[in-house]
């Protein structure tokens, strides 16, 4: 209920702050004026920049399982299975959260935890992950994916895309009113200029949301690491895991789920794209801690 009741509200403040905005800079008369009904462009702005995200959000663990073939796991399957769903049951315990599902998916070492609630998500980890770790290292991993449950991080980022959505939307619309009316000199409705300078602006903000969204991805990566090393009552497992993770390529996982996964940029430039910091970052991190 919590988590909902913060996304109506991010909602109606992005609403709020578009207005606030439009007024301050005087747009609010030109706007309507000329023909543009810059409060129905708020709220379609914000319905279409949340709805999708919103939706993404709930079906994630459907999306999860059916995009990467996971394999949801009760312990029964045999002796490393029994080991990790105990793993989580004991962390999601000592995090307060209800018991996630727990799956195994082939491929390379990776792991993901995602879903719309903290009692009802999904942690995943890969047949490379639990092939080339210690145990140790792979409970640090867990911790990691625990703690992103714990501390919301799924919703929390569907927020943040959400409000980024709202503001590309709203302000790409507004490029183009004004391109079409000052360069193309339409005079009544809008003409090819508003649809192409729309577009381009759209692109062009969205890549620069994609960078904003990426840092706070960045930033709850961090945290997480911390939490699993709280979780543990040491950096050192995760500071082995990150270690053991950062000599070995990280298994790919479908574009929708590599902000939840194993993912790292060697560029400078990209990093600033990438939805996971350094390897190095994070161990340096927890070691001054």
């Amino acid at each position: 209920m919590k988590r909902i009741v913060l996304f109506l509200a991010t909602n109606i403040a992005v609403l709020v702050v578009l207005s606030v905005i439009v007024n301050v800079f005087g747009l609010g008369r030109f706007l309507t004026e000329e023909g543009i009904d810059y409060n129905a462009l708020m709220v379609f702005s914000a319905v279409i920049g949340f709805t999708g995200a919103f939706i993404s959000l709930l079906i994630s663990k459907w999306m999860a399982k059916t995009s990467t073939g996971a394999r949801v796991i009760d312990g029964s399957e045999g002796t490393t299975e029994y080991w990790l769903v105990q793993t989580v049951q004991k962390l999601a315990q000592q995090a307060g959260i209800g018991m996630p599902e727990v799956a195994i998916f082939q491929g390379a070492p990776n792991a993901f935890a995602t879903g719309a609630f903290k009692n009802s998500s999904l942690v995943a980890v890969s047949t490379g992950l639990l092939q080339s770790m210690s145990r140790e290292e792979v409970e640090a991993v867990l911790g990691h994916e625990i703690a992103h449950v714990a501390n919301g991080d799924m919703v929390t980022l569907t927020l943040i895309q959400g409000v980024v959505n709202t503001f590309v939307i709203f302000l790409s619309r507004i490029v183009g009113f004004f391109v079409d009316r000052v360069v193309f000199r339409t005079e009544r409705g809008v003409g090819p200029g508003f649809f192409i300078a729309s577009l381009v602006a759209q692109v062009v903000l969205g890549i620069l949301a994609s960078m904003i969204v990426a840092w706070f991805s960045r930033q709850r990566e961090f945290r997480a690491d911390r939490g699993s090393a709280e979780l543990l009552g040491s950096p050192r497992p995760m500071i082995a895991a990150l270690a053991r993770l950062g000599g070995v390529p990280a298994g790919e996982l479908p574009q929708a789920f590599e902000a939840h996964g194993i993912k790292q940029s060697k560029s400078r430039f990209l990093g600033l794209f990438a939805s996971h910091p350094p390897i190095e970052a994070r161990i340096a991190r927890l070691q001054a801690r």
